[in-house]
């Protein structure tokens, strides 16, 4: 649970806002009060608005433990409702941008191999930013079948498996460092860890020209390769359950999403169906599924 001081900083000054902010009413009614500020007098936005929300309820969950009198005020603030938002636009690299954008990789240079790595391990493998950050040798596995052990969200580990061309790199990193096992993966200079935001760093560095504009541009992150794993995956015919254990996904609703992403998919299922008028008097092969008994059975049940 966040302290007084981990959500004063994560409000910035906008707790100086609300700690001053309509003094002469009570504590529910001032908290109603600052949400509506934001959305309609300082223009932000609704996911902004959520987020506010989200910061006050866990410092007023914080000071129900601590000020029983505060506990009824409390309770009144956890019970304000979430808006409901859009979700953002989820956008991703098509398997032929990606290989250009290694194909543009430097392959010389102090930190080549280092980058070149590191964006073939977030493509390989999904993993968030901060994963990749908390990433140490000891949680690799290059014998065969290679294996990448990795601390995601909730406190939970996956497992996912790594291509010959990762190992390839990875072995010729670890090569040139002289660290202990729990030594980082990806450092620094002085051999300390990447941050997630000396990772975004490195990808913007060599992926920034793969941006787009437009009604959606399309801004080119760590959380977009993210992205691009799961879209590659899923045109390649891996089920969408398997997508979720390798994303680390606790919903099977947020692995759906990339589902609806895949314009060539759809346009390939819509070509399996289509009747062309030079064959339409022609047969067709008989497809596996009507093989299936149990799946008729179950199709004629319905």
């Amino acid at each position: 649970m966040r302290s007084p001081t981990r959500f004063r900083s994560f409000l910035g000054p906008d707790i100086e806002r609300f700690l001053g902010y309509k003094r002469s009413l009570g504590t529910f009614e001032r908290v109603l009060a600052f949400l509506k500020y934001l959305e309609q007098r300082r223009g932000n936005s609704v996911r902004t608005r959520n987020q506010r929300r989200a910061a006050l309820n866990t410092f007023y969950a914080y000071l129900a433990l601590r000020v029983p009198e505060m506990l009824a005020a409390c309770q009144q603030i956890a019970a304000i409702p979430v808006k409901r938002t859009s979700l953002p636009d989820t956008h991703y690299l098509e398997q032929e941008e990606m290989a250009a954008l290694f194909r543009s990789l430097p392959k010389r240079g102090r930190f080549a191999l280092r980058d070149r790595t590191l964006l073939l391990f977030l493509y390989n493998t999904g993993a968030r930013a901060q994963e990749v950050a908390e990433l140490r040798r000891e949680h690799l596995d290059l014998a065969p079948p290679a294996k990448v052990h990795l601390h995601g969200k909730g406190d939970k580990w996956r497992v996912c498996p790594l291509w010959d061309e990762t190992v390839k790199c990875l072995q010729q990193l670890l090569g040139e460092q002289r660290m202990l096992p729990n030594g980082p993966v990806f450092g620094t200079v002085k051999n300390r860890p990447l941050t997630r935001f000396g990772i975004y760093k490195i990808v913007r560095r060599h992926a920034a020209p793969w941006d787009t504009d437009g009604p959606q541009p399309r801004h080119v992150s760590p959380h977009l390769f993210r992205h691009t794993a799961a879209v590659h995956l899923l045109e390649s015919g891996v089920e969408v359950n398997v997508i979720r254990g390798w994303l680390g996904h606790v919903s099977l609703d947020t692995t759906n999403r990339y589902a609806e992403l895949t314009l060539r998919a759809k346009a390939e299922a819509l070509r399996a169906c289509e009747i062309s008028p030079s064959n339409s008097g022609a047969s067709r092969a008989r497809a596996v599924w009507k093989d299936d008994k149990a799946l008729i059975e179950w199709l004629n049940a319905l």
